[in-house]
């Protein structure tokens, strides 16, 4: 398990929304909005006191009106709009007001564009309000899903403690989640809890123990929670596509070598892997863990990154120490890997970011357990999910691209294979053991099979091979590195141009055309496929005039799609 490497401090009770708001937010930007929201008493509440008492105890407790702060602030800089937690006002429950500050502080963070985080610190729906509270958790939620519509990017830090209804309502609908450590964090909380299971040994899972299940993204300490966000909402951003004529051209490739070479280098144990590409070239990777299901694959890795002056979202088949019994499983994905991906693909086409990804395994994780647990439907989501994102995709074959378990992270805009990669419909020892039942034949087939970066290139499944340092990627990896570095800001640039819904339509036609032999009765449909290209140019063309013509006439221009650039005019 991953958790964050700084200094640890021992959660002990909680902080105040004034706490909170003064250890995470630029000094002297907050901006209390959205109050003024009266708290009903609609069933005539009374416990040890009526309920106005109990509010009016809350108020001077806490020195707020209610359980959470709204309002706009800046983080590093960056705008944010956010809503803060105080457990001293009735434990931080969620009643009528909470959920409407709540639910108007994404509104507004929706029409403006502008980042949502919430901290959240509560005991649940409040009690005192009935099934008047507990609809606040419908209505939150349907908020959260309005800001995942408008593409508008929402983080949660769950607080210590985090439970109930505010838990299971908008602190966990966040594209980001992270948890204070040691916090305590469930659905129910330990006095609900004890009276279910009486017998039960556990009050409630701690973060570090929900993020070891796939269920939050980063464990982090207090002491170091605004630096982390900071790294987050700045990675969060869309930003602009890099000019291709500004950037280093991409190196020449030299002795290129095919068949039984090709495999053994590919599969060389010092080769770099996924991380250490992701690492060397993005300037920050903030790694998100898990598939918000239950479980956290190691072999699958991701998050967000930054390459150049481009903000994307990384994924990658990490190998580790290439053994199965290893703890990264030699690359080979389960289930809950592939759903961890596709959590990531769409969370990049949501948020207009491109998507790169690092293919590198022998193939899935396809033992009994993992076809019970969905293996194969896992894959083709994935795979569909590709086909259909409208965001700016890139794929680098870096090792072993192993069947339908590599081919579930390949298909994109643009697709790159270094010189002594592979890729392959299966082993060469698979191969060999079902055509001649001999897999001492492998090296044979492997040349049969065409699992070279030049033979997939002449075949047009990939679109470029990038050049590898004399002897392979392990005889220098820092060397492999900075040939890769130019190749892959070239693609991105090149993927990133045109329109999202243009976009997917090329990546369609070029699935639906490969494998077809050209010969003279063809040619007619060679005449549809540039007529397909040039009316993807002219609606480009048309629709950035309409812009301008709006731009004059004083008025908005349209929206654009996820992962849209304007067209060259």
């Amino acid at each position: 398990m991953t958790t964050d490497t700084s200094p640890r401090s021992t959660t002990s009770g909680s902080l105040s929304a004034r706490e909170w708001i003064d250890l995470l937010f630029d000094a002297g930007s907050f901006d209390e909005q959205f109050t003024g929201i009266p708290t009903p008493d609609p069933l005539h509440f009374e416990d040890s006191q009526p309920y106005p008492e109990r509010l009016a105890e809350a108020r001077e407790k806490s020195g707020g009106d209610e359980a959470v702060l709204t309002g706009a602030a800046k983080i590093g800089g960056t705008p944010v709009i956010v809503a803060v937690s105080d457990f001293r006002f009735i434990g931080g429950s969620m009643g009528f007001a909470v959920g409407q500050r709540v639910a108007h502080a994404m509104d507004r963070a929706g029409s403006g564009k502008i980042p949502f985080l919430a901290v959240t610190c509560s005991g649940g729906a409040r009690m005192q309000e009935g099934m008047v509270a507990l609809l606040q958790m419908a209505k939150t939620a349907a908020a959260a899903a309005r800001l995942h519509e408008q593409g508008v990017p929402m983080i949660s830090v769950l607080a210590n403690p985090t439970t109930g209804g505010v838990y299971a309502s908008y602190g966990t609908q966040a594209d980001v989640i992270l948890a204070e450590a040691g916090a305590l964090i469930g659905f129910a909380g330990p006095r609900v809890r004890a009276v279910h299971d009486a017998g039960e040994e556990r009050e409630a899972l701690s973060a570090e123990e929900l993020m070891a299940h796939g269920q939050i993204d980063l464990v982090v300490s207090r002491e170091s929670m605004r630096d982390r966000l900071v790294t987050l909402v700045s990675l969060l951003r869309h930003t602009p596509a890099p000019a291709p004529d500004l950037l280093p051209p991409a190196v020449e490739v030299r002795n290129q070598e095919r068949g039984w070479t090709v495999v053994e280098r590919a599969r060389h144990p010092q080769r770099p892997r996924a991380l250490t590409y992701i690492r060397a070239l993005a300037s920050d990777f903030f790694e998100l863990h898990g598939d918000r299901t239950g479980v956290d694959d190691p072999a699958l890795v991701g998050g967000l990154a930054r390459i150049g002056d481009t903000n994307v979202v990384v994924i990658g088949q990490e190998r580790g120490d290439m053994t199965l019994d290893g703890d990264r499983h030699d690359g080979r994905v389960s289930p809950a890997g592939y759903r961890k991906a596709r959590r990531l693909m769409l969370l990049a086409d949501r948020l207009r970011l491109p998507l790169v990804t690092f293919v590198d395994t022998p193939g899935a994780h396809d033992g009994i357990a993992d076809e019970a647990g969905g293996l194969a439907p896992a894959i083709s989501d994935c795979l569909a999910t590709m086909a259909s994102l409208t965001t700016p995709t890139v794929s680098v074959v870096i090792g072993e691209g192993g069947s339908g378990g590599a081919l579930a992270l390949t298909w994109a805009d643009r697709i790159l294979m270094q010189q002594n990669a592979m890729y392959a419909i299966t082993s060469p020892e698979g191969a060999a053991a079902i055509l001649f039942r001999d897999r001492a034949r492998a090296p044979e087939v492997a040349e049969a099979l065409g699992v070279a970066a030049g033979d997939l290139f002449s075949l047009g499944i990939i679109d470029g091979i990038v050049p590898e340092p004399a002897g392979g990627a392990h005889a220098d990896a820092e060397g492999a590195v900075r040939l890769l570095r130019p190749a892959l800001r070239r693609a991105l640039a090149e993927a990133m141009r045109g329109r999202g819904s243009s976009r997917r339509g090329r990546r369609e036609h070029r699935l639906r055309s490969i494998g077809e032999t050209p010969h003279p009765a063809t040619a007619s449909a060679l005449l549809r496929n540039l007529g397909g290209a040039l009316s993807d140019a002219l609606g480009d063309a048309r629709d950035a005039l309409g812009d301008r013509l709006r731009r004059r006439a004083g008025e908005k221009p349209q929206a654009g799609e996820p992962g849209e650039e304007p067209a060259a005019g």
